[in-house]
């Protein structure tokens, strides 16, 4: 599927104000892609579609992880974790997405994992740092991600970790082993 027809289909599924988020991680995610030597097509097209499902129901959400086998474990922990597996299966799915590597970006982009490819990393601290969000702290995630990705990727964990904690919310064993394996 074409860039702008991927796009179009993205916008269709999505409130206004989720695709211009979509759009503002899709241009980080290229910046990304371009500084640290990654496939800028890949990266636009996982950009594109990490948030696919996000503006679906908790009932379709869960719909779709269950049929998929629940592969990432997503369904015993809070219901925002649901769309990064939903999407992936969207993807894969609906616009025939087949590249493994685009897939897990999609699938992981809320919780990380250990051993993520540098796609994989580029979402998830895009997604972080796009130019709309606006968090204490968040300066300083975007300077660690102009000089290097690994250092980004820890500080993004970091920042998860301690903010989830600060809620009380229950943190999925990935999102751990993200932060652990990005210390080495």
């Amino acid at each position: 599927m074409e860039s702008e027809q991927l796009k179009n289909e993205v916008g269709r599924r999505l409130p206004s104000g989720r695709y211009q988020h979509v759009l503002r991680v899709t241009g980080t995610a290229m910046i990304l892609a371009d500084r640290f030597g990654e496939d800028k097509e890949k990266a636009e097209t996982a950009a594109l579609l990490h948030d696919v499902a996000k503006a679906m129901t908790k009932e379709e959400l869960k719909r779709i992880v269950e049929s998929e086998g629940d592969p990432a474990g997503v369904l015993g922990f809070h219901h925002e974790l649901w769309h990064g597996p939903a999407g992936a299966a969207i993807a894969r799915e609906e616009f025939g997405i087949r590249d493994a590597e685009i897939l897990a970006a999609v699938r992981f982009h809320t919780t990380g994992r250990a051993g993520m490819s540098c796609l994989e990393k580029i979402i998830f601290v895009a997604d972080m740092i796009e130019p709309g969000r606006a968090f204490p702290g968040i300066e300083g995630l975007r300077a660690e991600a102009e000089r290097s990705l690994d250092s980004a990727l820890v500080a993004c964990s970091a920042h998860n970790l301690q903010y989830l904690a600060s809620v009380r919310a229950a943190i999925h064993p990935d999102t751990l082993r993200c932060y652990n394996d990005s210390l080495s």
